[in-house]
């Protein structure tokens, strides 16, 4: 038991902690320097939609306000089947350089980037969703480091929110993910783009799948033609966080399912030989974090049988419990969710819970394919 404990704490600590660590250690050695400068090629902004009539209008808005040559840019909001109002306000921004792309038989959120991806006429193709807000010199800063041709894909750096406009618990834990994207940038490349807002040149978002995220696999497609993928900080997307715990269980969840999916059907990245620091980087950042549910679980169960045979394992085991307990009035009492000592627990504990059911689901064969836009 006292060996399952041990490897279960390190399984813990270096998924969240020694692997950053590592590349703080690398980045010492390696730089990676991006070459940017002024870029402005002809570029196609795509934003998929399904039933957004109650956010859409605001977020046109928010895109008429994008600084970008008007003549080289192209906007397609890719309405995925949607019955509400959604295509009827598209439609009236017609005359503004909206272009509406009605994909009528839903067929989710990558197979309506995949029909847009055709569509396209800029060079650059870059993605954001429906709830997601840009700053007005966010895209200029994403395509500066199109300039080096060593990059293939960029990701945003995400700022969450709660409707208050206070940081929420996953609002740590997005800018723990920000901050360790920007090391991976520093030494190699990134191993997740965020899928809100990213940007990639069009030749590596020509194979999206219905059955994956087309984030992950965009950077995957970059990194097999021999580019990489780069956070870039003045390219900032704004989103709400999930109020309603249950909503924030279910799409982290559909993510992670997702994430297993495109994981797993690219098998050839374990090739150490091939793509190697990005073989350590996949496993490291994808596969650990992903096992962290089991290494908590064998925790647990270990510390409890060794509760009484000493004062260190008595210590952790009680701290364990009010860990948990924390998390558990975190979901009994929301309000109580302003508290850092309940916020982070409460989030902690829904995440990984829900990384645990997505193993379930994705052991027993299930792929999704639909996506349905949180409600935020």
């Amino acid at each position: 038991m006292i060996f399952i404990l041990i490897l279960s704490i390190l399984g813990i600590l270096y998924a969240y902690f020694g692997y950053p660590l590592s590349m703080i250690f690398l980045s010492l050695f390696i730089k990676k320097k991006i070459k940017k400068d002024t870029f402005t090629p002809p570029l196609t902004l795509i934003i998929t939609a399904h039933n957004e009539g109650k956010r859409i209008r605001e977020k046109l808005e928010n895109t008429l306000k994008i600084e970008y040559p008007k003549e080289r840019l192209q906007v397609i909001i890719a309405s995925d089947g949607s019955t509400d109002d959604t295509n009827q306000i598209v439609a009236e921004y017609a005359n503004k350089g909206i272009v509406l792309l009605d994909v009528k038989d839903r067929g989710g959120k990558e197979n309506a980037q995949k029909e847009a991806v055709a569509y396209a006429t800029g060079d650059i193709l870059i993605f954001s969703d429906a709830a997601t807000l840009l700053d007005p010199q966010g895209i200029l800063a994403m395509t500066s480091n199109f300039a080096d041709p060593s990059v293939g894909c960029v990701s945003s750096e995400d700022k969450m929110i709660t409707t208050k406009g206070n940081s929420s618990g996953e609002g740590f834990y997005v800018r723990y993910e920000m901050w360790m994207r920007s090391i991976e940038t520093q030494v190699n490349t990134l191993v997740q783009l965020s899928g809100s807002f990213f940007g990639a040149r069009k030749e590596v978002c020509q194979d999206f799948s219905t059955k994956m995220t087309s984030d992950f696999r965009t950077l995957l497609n970059s990194m097999r033609l021999g580019m990489r993928g780069v956070i870039e900080p003045g390219a900032v997307g704004y989103y709400k966080d999930i109020q309603d715990a249950s909503r924030e269980f279910t799409r982290k969840s559909r993510t992670i399912i997702r994430g297993l999916t495109v994981f797993f059907n690219n098998l050839e990245f374990l090739n150490i030989f091939k793509y190697g620091l990005f073989t350590y980087q996949y496993i490291s950042h994808k596969l650990c974090r992903w096992l962290v549910p089991f290494f908590l679980i064998g925790a647990f169960v270990s510390n409890v049988a060794l509760f009484s045979t000493h004062m260190i394992c008595t210590v952790l085991c009680i701290g364990q419990i009010l860990f948990y307990c924390a998390a558990l009035i975190g979901l009994i009492f929301p309000k109580s969710g302003k508290w850092i000592f309940i916020k982070i627990p409460r989030f902690f504990t829904i995440a990984n819970a829900s990384i645990l059911v997505a193993w379930t689901r994705f052991l027993r064969g299930e792929r999704l394919t639909m996506w349905n836009p949180s409600v935020r």
